[in-house]
């Protein structure tokens, strides 16, 4: 049951908002940021109002022999619909993760499996490139050193759009994949693994850095050789004191080397600190799907069987071609329904 107290509560929210928007008083921005988070929970409740009074109006019915007949009529399609329209609200409940809207830095590392770990690596970042892609993000390469067979030793890239990290916040982990590598002459299936790492995108008051915490070195970027060798100190390496993070950017430019850096360290800064957060929140939880720990094994993509598996949720698919194009969609929404289901269960209990 949804206590009607809440209910009234984000009403009245939301009708003190307007208010204040209409007289011009507060900060607009602000105000117009949390009117848009407000309207579509006050929509929700208002439906399930709705089917709420129709359902009392329809079984007071009931009791006249004259609407009798109607109301048999109307009530089942009117009782069908309540679990679902209590369902939505209900979600629409659930407390927001403030960084959802924001773009996010994704971090993929080879792991365990040498060559073979390092095309995986690759794999991986052209399957996350094609999904944000499809989604019309825009994806911005801020770090890359490839492997000497075509793989990746390190991508870094920036993911920008609608709901960005609200989805690839459950992509975080150990994936590992099971296959013939392209070396293997023997034909024989080999098991490797890479690490993916999703930080939300730091804003400046979310992370203050003090300038006698980092330690800033330029260097001479690395190349493919001969021409493109870089041949000037432009690319620069940060070294946060305190926590011992180090982040480097190798483009041409110093001062963009400078800003990309900084960017990577706020985002790397912010997401301990939430990771601090969630860990104390979920010491009790059953449910971890959401915790984001990058030691987790979530997911295994085995070639011979063109299977995928998703350790956190049980969930199998057998259409591992299309998975690895980015059509990641189907897995996505299973993560966050069973997140959305922890949080209810979490309310609830």
């Amino acid at each position: 049951m949804i206590p009607n107290e809440r209910l009234a509560q984000i009403k009245e929210r939301l009708e003190y908002v307007e208010a204040r928007m209409s007289a011009g008083d507060g900060d607009i921005a602000e105000l117009g940021r949390e009117y848009a988070e407000l309207r579509p929970v006050v929509t929700q409740i208002e439906e399930y109002e709705t089917l709420i009074a129709d359902l009392a109006e329809a079984e007071s019915m009931l009791a006249d022999p004259e609407m009798k007949e109607l109301a048999e009529e109307e009530l089942p399609a009117l009782r069908a619909r309540l679990p679902e329209v209590e369902r939505a609200v209900q979600l629409s409940l659930l407390p927001k993760d403030a960084a959802d809207a924001r773009p996010a830095v994704l971090e993929i590392r080879p792991g365990t499996g040498g060559d073979e770990a390092a095309l995986f690596a690759g794999d991986l970042a052209r399957m996350y490139q094609r999904y944000a892609e499809a989604r019309g993000w825009q994806w911005e390469v801020i770090e890359e050193q490839g492997s000497d067979l075509g793989g990746l030793k390190e991508l870094v890239a920036r993911i920008a759009g609608e709901g960005v990290f609200a989805r690839m916040k459950f992509e975080s982990g150990v994936h590992r994949v099971q296959r013939v590598p392209e070396t293997e002459s023997g034909g024989r299936i080999h098991t490797s693994a890479a690490t993916v790492a999703v930080l939300p995108e730091a804003q400046d008051v979310d992370i203050e850095i003090s300038p006698n915490d980092i330690r800033i070195d330029t260097m001479r970027s690395s190349g493919a050789g001969g021409q493109h060798v870089n041949t000037t100190d432009s690319a620069v390496r940060i070294t946060h004191i305190p926590s011992g993070i180090v982040v480097t950017s190798s483009e041409k430019s110093q001062h963009r080397n400078r800003e990309i850096a900084m960017q990577v360290l706020r985002a790397r800064l912010y997401d301990a600190e939430r990771q601090k957060i969630d860990n104390e929140r979920a010491s009790d939880r059953k449910s971890q799907v959401g915790s984001g720990d990058r030691s987790e094994r979530i997911r295994t993509y085995n070639f011979p069987q063109g299977r995928m598996t998703d350790h956190r949720i049980g969930l199998t698919l057998y259409r591992l071609d299309q998975i690895v194009q980015g059509d990641l969609d189907e897995i996505i929404d299973a993560l966050i329904s069973e997140h959305q289901a922890a949080q209810l269960a979490e309310m609830e209990s």
